[in-house]
């Protein structure tokens, strides 16, 4: 919801009888605190729907990060220098290497971003994607995750105090449904993004609903670096069907990691068809598979 403010000027002031001073606020100035505050346009607008890739990036800390002595000189400091370098790590992991012409994308920019307090919804369009773009969509946001760690924490350790040391990430793909004059969007694939990137203590999942892995020549990195679990989901699913990194797997607890089983008939026939894919004509040709 964007600023809600009334001008002093529609505040009234007023002498009771009994020589007491009252403050009255001005009927007009009262009604204005409605829907049309949240600013999303027409609420009564139909909504459109779309298939999309949703990621959830969660700075795993931030709210213990908030209550340091001081906030107020660390998180603005903390929160410009994250989202620029967020904002810029998802523009830099879409290009491939640049033309005379223009950008040799790996996959589309997103078309919607939304800060969360803690961290962004970020959006792709995934009808006008081939296969091959849509896991470079799910590449690029593992590569942010590792990069947080690796290249960004170590610059704002030298700027403020106990920075968050964690960026997580879920991914998934399916319906999304515009609300207002999309100025947000709402659907089960968000819920499903977010749930996933607090799984455990891993830094990265997907769900593998709608990602072909099979496809001949799919990067290296789908084969060799991530392993298809099935997991049980509170509100979501008995035998989702998730993507981690089999490095992490190996690493958590062992109460933890019998969350994780092995695929099974159930798990395969329990999910549903993903979207039916966009026509042919409609597929922007960008993008091969990024290691």
């Amino acid at each position: 919801m964007p600023n809600f403010s009334i001008p002093k000027e529609t505040w009234i002031a007023k002498t009771l009888p009994d020589g007491r001073a009252m403050h009255l606020l001005a009927k007009d100035a009262f009604e204005t605190f409605n829907a049309d505050a949240l600013g999303l346009g027409d609420l009564k607008a139909e909504a459109h729907s779309l298939d999309s890739i949703v990621a959830i990036f969660d700075l795993e800390g931030f709210t213990a990060f908030c209550k340091q002595i001081e906030p107020h000189l660390a998180v603005p400091l903390f929160l410009s220098s994250f989202l620029d370098w967020l904002m810029a790590s998802i523009r830099g992991e879409t290009k491939e290497k640049e033309d005379p012409d223009g950008i040799v994308m790996w996959c589309p920019l997103p078309y919607f971003v939304k800060f969360m307090g803690d961290g962004l919804l970020v959006l792709w369009d995934s009808s006008v994607m081939n296969s091959v773009a849509r896991r470079n969509v799910v590449r690029s946001c593992e590569r942010i995750t590792t990069n947080y760690s690796t290249t960004f924490l170590p610059t704002i350790r030298m700027k403020v105090t106990d920075p968050p040391t964690k960026l997580r990430c879920g991914v998934a793909r399916g319906t999304v449904f515009s609300v207002g004059s999309s100025e947000d969007y709402v659907g089960s694939c968000i819920n499903v993004a977010a749930r996933i990137q607090k799984i455990s203590s891993l830094t990265f999942t997907f769900n593998r609903r709608g990602f072909d892995l099979e496809e001949p020549g799919t990067a290296e990195f789908f084969t060799d670096e991530i392993v298809v679990k099935a997991l049980s989901i509170r509100g979501i699913g008995k035998n989702e069907l998730i993507g981690v990194l089999k490095h992490e797997l190996a690493t958590l607890p062992p109460d933890e990691g019998a969350l994780f089983r092995d695929p099974g008939p159930v798990a395969e026939t329990a999910a549903p068809a993903p979207a039916a894919p966009a026509p042919a004509a409609a597929v922007l040709q960008i993008g091969h598979s990024r290691k």
